[in-house]
This record gives C-alpha cells, structure tokens and sequence, in this order.
C-alpha cells in the first residue's frame, strides 16, 4: 500500500503519470471516492501519461469511454449509475477485460465483485478544500511488488 497527498489536481495527476509509467495491456484500476474527490482528474492524469489525446470527461451516462490512441487503449469507465456487478454483463465488461488496454473504473467499489483479483485499488479523500490523500493498494500477483515498482518510476 502506498499512501500519497496531493496538494492540488497537478500533482493528483502527477500520481496518475507516474501509475501510467507502471501500467501494461490488461490492467485494471479501480477508483474510489465521493462526488468531487478527483477521481476524473485522476484519469485525465493517467490519459496525459498514456498518450491519449483530447479532452478526458467523465463516462457518467455514457457508462464507457473508449480512447484507443496511445501507447495502450483507455477504457474508463464510471459505474456511479449501475446498480452493481450484473447490470456489466450487457455492456461487454468482459470483452474490455481482454481488449488489450487500461481499463480504469470510476466508483469500482459499486461494482467490487465483477473486478479482477490483478488489478490496483485507489481511494481518493479530500484532505482539505485542494488537496486530496490517494492510497494506492496492489492486489494479486502483478501488484504484490507495488511499493518497489512505484520507486524504480522516479518522481510524480
């Protein structure tokens, strides 16, 4: 687990980079977080990083959003408005696991079950009115070593 403040959105996103710098075709992040929290701000971060061009808004009514240009695929998804893991099964989740790319999700812990055991989890809290406190927390196999491959990625 890695526990991190960011005293505003620049350095939230300078977080996001350096997760970027870490990620390979079919990973997963989840996000969790209030309304407000970052979490949009979090992925505009992790897009930048990747390569992906144009504007980064949150999916929250078009449920997924596909950036294929990049050095990986971005599929960010915001599950705010899904009642949990089943309402995915008509939305092809399955098929984004396998695609290829990054799949972040906002509001991941609405849909906890459906996640992958290989995936990172970050909770975003606001600490004061800017900065917000990110933990960063590996599960599985490929994140068991989260803590020495976030160092080896240089600074945010």
């Amino acid at each position: 687990m890695i526990a991190l403040d960011a005293p505003d959105a620049a350095a939230t996103q300078a977080v996001a980079a350096r997760l970027a710098a870490l990620l390979r075709p079919g990973d997963v992040v989840g996000l969790v977080g209030d309304l407000g929290a970052g979490k949009t701000t979090f992925v505009q971060g992790l897009a930048r990083a990747l390569g992906v061009p144009g504007p980064i808004s949150s999916p929250t009514f078009t449920l997924v959003h596909e950036h294929a240009r990049g050095r990986l695929p971005l599929f960010h998804w915001d599950a705010y408005r899904l009642a949990g893991p089943a309402d995915l099964a008509d939305l092809g989740w399955d098929e984004y696991l396998r695609a290829g790319g990054v799949v972040v999700v906002e509001w991941a812990d609405r849909i906890a079950d459906a996640l992958p055991a290989e995936r990172i989890d970050i909770v975003i809290v606001e600490a004061d009115e800017n900065g917000r406190r990110l933990t960063l927390t590996g599960r599985g196999a490929r994140w068991a070593s989260l803590g020495a491959a976030w160092e080896s990625a240089g600074p945010c």
